[in-house]
């Protein structure tokens, strides 16, 4: 019986250190992620994003290799609206500049691709995996290949003669569906890193975070529409809007489509998390002196500091609208990614305290 215990024992350590291996892996496609994320703000942020005509997702690796490819890419481009309307004075090394960022854009999807497939056939082979990873991985990479399609059906939405830029809300269901696929990937890395003794049962606290993080989801569309629509401009004031607390017409135009009415709602929707956010943490405190959590001690604190930093450079950004010039990487641009920077920390950061903080 005491060498059976011993063997079981053991059996566990080294299911364990498999199973941290496994989690850090998917924490680094979690990053990777992150940054493909805001690769895809620098691509839009630089006007890049229709540069590349074609959806090649095998060789499309290679960028032009000489001047008749070149020449050849930059023909396709010039047949889209975005090209004759916007930008029919750049030469080829313009074209080449802004082909740059969403070649790489695409470059680092297909390396996350491979990151995902040579880890996964690493530890098949090391016999690393059990019956209960089969299905979160099949989800897994279901997800990544719709996230791939995704993006393409965007990109696609812009090559024509009617529109200079990507349909709005395709590039805001793109960006959902990254967040999306990096939330998956870091609950199953925390389902394999977190001891269940770490976690505790509170099931008020549970449902008040999901509803927080589901607030944060539609705040996080409409901050791709704001993007899409490029409505940082029509209203770079605070804390009003163009010198109104409530715009002209409120509520009377697309909710979806409309500039203020965009803008307007995501503001809101700031003012309304940061309540929430306020409250949660003094409710997470409650819970943490019933329960005696030390993990949620650190944890709460996390999305309580990055909603604080998160709506300061929201604002910061807003007032830096006015300095945007076409075709420029300045100011505005680095604050806009930093702002989606911590939008995407945020998230991750309550769904960390979503899964801490277990419904039953």
């Amino acid at each position: 019986m005491h060498i059976h215990m011993l063997l079981l024992h053991q059996n566990c350590i080294v299911q364990n250190k498999k199973n941290k291996a496994v989690a850090y892996w998917l924490l680094a496609g979690v990053i990777m992620i992150i940054i493909q994320t805001l690769l895809g703000g620098v691509t839009r942020l630089t006007g890049s994003g229709l540069s590349i005509t074609k959806w090649n997702p095998l060789f499309g690796i290679l960028p032009p290799l000489n001047t008749k490819q070149w020449n050849e890419a930059f023909e396709g481009y010039k047949q889209i609206g975005q090209f004759k309307y916007m930008n029919s004075a750049y030469t080829l090394d313009d074209f080449k500049s802004i082909f740059f960022w969403e070649w790489f854009h695409r470059v680092w999807a297909r390396m996350l691709g491979v990151v995902f497939a040579i880890g996964f056939v690493y530890f098949l082979v090391k016999k690393y995996f059990d019956r209960n990873m089969i299905k979160p991985f099949i989800i897994l990479f279901l997800l990544g290949g719709l996230q791939g399609l995704i993006g393409w059906v965007m990109v696609a939405s812009g090559l024509n003669d009617e529109h200079l830029y990507v349909d709005h809300i395709k590039l805001a269901l793109h960006f959902v569906s990254a967040m999306i696929l990096a939330c998956y990937t870091l609950w199953f890395a925390l389902q394999l890193l977190v001891p269940a003794e770490k976690r505790f049962t509170d099931k008020r606290l549970h449902s008040y975070t999901l509803i927080i993080t589901l607030l944060l989801f539609i705040q996080l569309t409409y901050g791709a529409f704001m993007a899409g629509l490029k409505a940082a401009m029509t209203a770079p004031t605070w804390p009003t809007i163009n010198g109104m607390w409530l715009p002209d017409g409120l509520m009377s135009r697309s909710l979806v489509s409309d500039k203020i009415e965009v803008h307007f709602i995501h503001r809101g929707l700031a003012y309304i998390l940061l309540t929430l956010l306020i409250i949660w943490f003094i409710a997470a405190g409650r819970s943490i002196l019933k329960n005696m959590s030390s993990l949620l001690t650190t944890t709460r604190w996390w999305p309580f500091v990055l909603v604080m930093v998160q709506i300061t450079l929201g604002i910061i950004t807003v007032l830096c609208a006015p300095m945007i010039v076409l075709g420029k990487f300045g100011t505005f641009e680095i604050l806009a990614e930093l702002h989606q920077l911590v939008a995407m920390f945020l998230l991750m950061s309550l769904v960390v305290n979503l899964y801490v903080v277990r419904r039953k």
